[in-house]
């Protein structure tokens, strides 16, 4: 999962600005619907190792292709017992997505390349999160992604717990 922005310009009294925005990836492990693992900035990796965060990008800059933030998911390492792992990007310091620049989240195919969902973030009204994106075990052991793309609120996945529920 790849998550990419800039900071949107903002008018004020003497000219144009712009203001940090903190955008955050998370991807938290659900066993049986139930979190029992999350990786975000402050828990880098997964208990078991399969799920790693590059490390936290506090002001973006990419946003043009490249990826601020990323999060690898080896597949083929993840614990039998997790049967679902949902992706979510949240503005950590509570802008809406409408006062960020070329945002976007992906969820690329590290064998092939291949981009396999993408979200505009940018002009995403007045909402501070959004659930992308799951993957979940199929039938045969095999994984499927399923493209969410759900607008939320909230600072942390914590906050997002809520709005995730549903698609479990």
């Amino acid at each position: 999962m790849g998550l990419g922005w800039q900071s949107a310009p903002r008018r004020g009294l003497f000219g144009s600005r712009t203001k940090e925005v903190d955008l955050d990836a998370s991807a938290v492990l659900f066993a049986d619907k139930q979190p029992v693992d999350v990786v975000f900035f402050r828990h880098l990796t997964s208990d078991d190792g399969s799920v790693r965060h590059t490390g936290d990008n506090l002001v973006g800059g990419a946003g043009q292709g490249g990826d601020d933030e990323s999060i690898l998911v080896d597949l083929q390492r993840v614990p039998v017992h997790i049967d679902q792992i949902v992706f979510t990007v949240n503005s950590f310091t509570g802008q809406t997505f409408a006062e960020v620049a070329n945002a976007f989240c992906r969820l690329v195919d590290e064998t092939n390349g291949q981009e396999m969902a993408r979200y505009t973030l940018t002009g995403g009204g007045q909402y501070t999160a959004q659930i992308m994106a799951k993957v979940h075990r199929g039938g045969g052991g095999g994984w499927q992604m399923t493209a969410l793309g759900t607008p939320a609120n909230g600072r942390t996945f914590q906050d997002l717990m809520p709005s995730i529920v549903p698609h479990l």
